[in-house]
């Protein structure tokens, strides 16, 4: 995707730039219900008769598998307001959990894998409306009524979903449940307006009133709002200051940089914006400190990432600050961020200092520029919904949210996933996922996932084997192979690694593609599709860290076979038999301590192990038996190429030589890695993942 929502799942090259460093059984609970007593790890919940026959969700199952797709009303709502989005979704909601009926065409698939694709290979009859409100008259009797969020405190459509799932309502805003009220005689039963004076209020009532009403075999983590993207380019209203002409990956140009605003005074303020002058490899503006001089005194003095920078960030723009060390802001792709200033007045010189690096461009406007507006955020809230699941977003990394968040993944069973994502993205990334291992849950991010009602009900053959490879001599050469990140990431499996699938240069070299094993379940007919038209070239591994995202060195001892169990079964049962694991704590990669890394070697018995994402690759022997091979990261051609050669300085030429190489799939495709492998010479040799780790194996005896 050219927007950076996705890009920003995982960045991982910058890190390593910046220093950073680079089968047991969820509840059998009733996923109608689910009603529980759990007040600590592992407590057994209640569960009544499912009112929701059209779902199963078996007991050795990691996901929920709706009722067989026989025929889809479509409705395109990339043109809809926010609020009728959360409506529709909600609905779909509701009608899907007893049959996936409502498909919704959305803004994803107007830019990525195409509006229809996956829609036309579903293969079952679709009447497409032109009217999206036609499905509110259609469906009429499936809901009970509508439920109203409150304007003034966002997060209530967070809880609203929630009381959508459990009681067969629509989330409506004020104006929409009038209409539903008067046109569609559907009723408010509920109105939340008032009921919260902030949203940890709301979320805590959400705890204390529902919790234990909602099913407990999985968490939903959504924002309830997003920003509505402004139109691409840097406005006219601005005059730039800088900008790197020339790519650095390194963080070699950091620096304390001043500019003089002094021309710029005069009006109601001063703004400044920091984008990526190089947008398709990922590198942009990364802000360290920023202070405002004003006649030669500081009256502006902060870090981002700080509570000191809040009243400034006048637009995020999607931007991501990492928590550090070192601490920054930084922006890649189309993404940006603007500081907003307010000079006292009578200033008559303004000097602007800002330590930054990277490939910026930084510029400057004395009119206040537009802000996105936000609208209800829709993505996944159909299969919160369905699975009458709890839904709520709380930031891992500010005391008060992270305890309410402990406290839900406490009362939940060991293995148990988590589907979303999570706030400050990379900064949440890391926080979120290290919380969420500390308690035993697995990460789905999947908060820009489409429809998961309607392809959790598809019917497609798996196959529990990949065509192998040719044996390979072993040779004094230096083996290279290259693995797609982002695998373990729900939607990416959706929409970008469909891109990435139907770009004309796949299969021309060998690439390992990371991809979910928890597609067996969740889109069947995904896995099928990738399976069916993979090239010899081509090779399936898991990604990060198996049957879902998670860090292995957090996660209690006492409960990891329960999650290296699961991923020995899905990996088996989808023909993956190589695993990549990302192992952090505090931010930071770490090695794979003993006792977890034999799990995986017993549990899911792996032909081979990628580790990480750094600056070198290295290999060895996981309990003299199993090849590991730690990855170094990549984010474009040229820094591929650079990064293999810094690898083969040290090749005696007398022994072989394994580099394994992590490809950025945001910024790069298979015709990229096309033009870095016809430019290595005789030496080197480009294999797939199963064919490296062979010769890994009896290169180390």
């Amino acid at each position: 995707m050219t927007r950076s929502r996705d890009f920003s799942r995982r960045t991982f090259g910058r890190f390593v730039a910046a220093g950073i460093g680079v089968a047991a059984v969820p509840n059998a609970m009733s996923v109608a219900t689910a009603a529980t007593a759990a007040a600590a790890p592992g407590a057994d919940a209640a569960s009544t008769a499912s009112d929701a026959p059209g779902i199963s969700w078996p007991k050795n199952q990691a996901l929920p598998t709706f009722a067989q797709i026989q025929s889809l009303d479509v409705v395109d709502i990339t043109g809809l307001s926010g609020d009728e989005k959360l409506l529709l979704g909600t609905l779909q909601g509701v009608v899907n959990r007893n049959r996936p009926r409502i498909y919704l065409i959305g803004d994803d698939a107007t830019s990525g894998e195409g509006r229809r694709t996956w829609l036309d290979e579903l293969g079952v009859p679709t009447t497409t409306h032109d009217d999206a409100w036609d499905l509110v008259t259609k469906y009429r009797s499936a809901v009970h009524g509508s439920v109203v969020f409150d304007p003034d405190v966002p997060d209530s459509i967070n809880v609203a979903t929630t009381l959508s799932g459990l009681r067969n309502l629509v989330v409506a805003s004020p104006a929409l449940a009038d209409r539903l009220a008067t046109t569609y005689r559907i009723p408010v039963l509920d109105d939340l307006r008032g009921r919260f004076t902030d949203r940890i209020h709301a979320y805590q009532w959400q705890y204390d009133q529902l919790w234990a009403k909602t099913t407990h075999r999985m968490l939903v983590g959504l924002p309830p709002q997003r920003d509505v993207t402004l139109p691409p380019g840097v406005p006219a209203i601005y005059t730039t200051l800088a900008k790197v002409d020339t790519h650095l990956h390194d963080a070699s140009n950091r620096e304390v940089l001043e500019f003089d605003l002094s021309d710029h005074l005069g009006g109601d303020g001063v703004w400044v914006r920091f984008d990526d002058s190089f947008t398709n490899d990922g590198w942009g503006p990364a802000v360290h400190q920023v202070s405002l001089h004003a006649d030669d005194q500081t009256v502006v003095d902060f870090v981002p990432g700080t509570d000191a920078e809040e009243p400034y960030l006048f637009d995020s723009g999607n931007s991501q600050t990492s928590l550090g060390p070192p601490q920054h802001r930084f922006a890649d792709g189309g993404n940006y961020f603007v500081y907003g200033f307010t000079p006292p007045s009578g200033t008559t010189k303004l000097t602007l200092s800002v330590e930054m690096w990277n490939e910026y461009t930084i510029s400057v406007s004395a009119t206040e520029p537009d802000r996105p507006s936000k609208v209800g955020y829709a993505y996944l809230r159909d299969y919160a919904v369905a699975n009458r699941a709890m839904t709520f977003w709380l930031d891992p990394n500010i005391d008060a949210e992270r305890a309410l968040f402990e406290q839900i993944m406490s009362d939940v069973r060991p293995n148990t996933p988590y589907l979303g994502w999570f706030a400050q993205d990379i900064a949440g990334e890391f926080g979120g996922t290290e919380l969420a291992s500390r308690h035993g849950v697995y990460v789905l991010a999947a908060d820009w996932f489409e429809n998961l009602t309607v392809h959790s009900g598809a019917r497609a053959p798996i196959s529990d084997r990949q065509p192998s490879a040719p044996d390979l001599p072993l040779e004094d050469r230096i083996y290279v192979t290259f693995t797609m990140s982002e695998g373990d990431n729900l939607q990416y499996n959706e929409h970008r690694l469909r891109v990435l699938w139907d770009n004309p240069g796949r299969g021309s070299v060998p690439v390992n593609w990371t991809t979910s094993p928890l597609l067996k379940d969740a889109a069947p007919n995904f896995l099928s599709h990738f399976q069916r038209t993979a090239t010899a070239n081509d090779l399936l591994v898991a990604g990060p860290s198996g049957a879902g995202y998670i860090y292995p060195t957090p996660w209690p001892q006492e409960t990891f076979e329960v999650f290296t169990r699961q991923t020995g079964r899905y990996m088996r049962a989808t023909g993956m038999d190589i695993i990549y694991v990302l192992n952090r704590v505090d931010g930071r990669d770490v090695d794979l301590p003993d006792a977890k890394a034999a799990a995986y070697v017993e549990d899911v018995e792996p032909r081979g192990v990628f580790l990480n994402w750094g600056g070198t690759s290295e290999t060895s022997l996981v309990r003299d038996q199993t090849p590991l091979s730690t990855i170094l990261g990549v984010a474009g051609v040229e820094e591929t190429r650079q990064a293999i050669t810094r690898m083969a300085a040290s090749w005696d030429h007398a022994s072989p030589r394994f580099v394994s190489i992590g490809v950025n799939a945001w910024a790069m495709t298979p015709q990229d890695l096309a033009e870095v492998t016809a430019s290595l010479g005789p030496d080197y040799r480009v294999v797939r993942g199963d064919q490296y780790f062979d010769l890994v194996r009896r290169a180390l005896g």
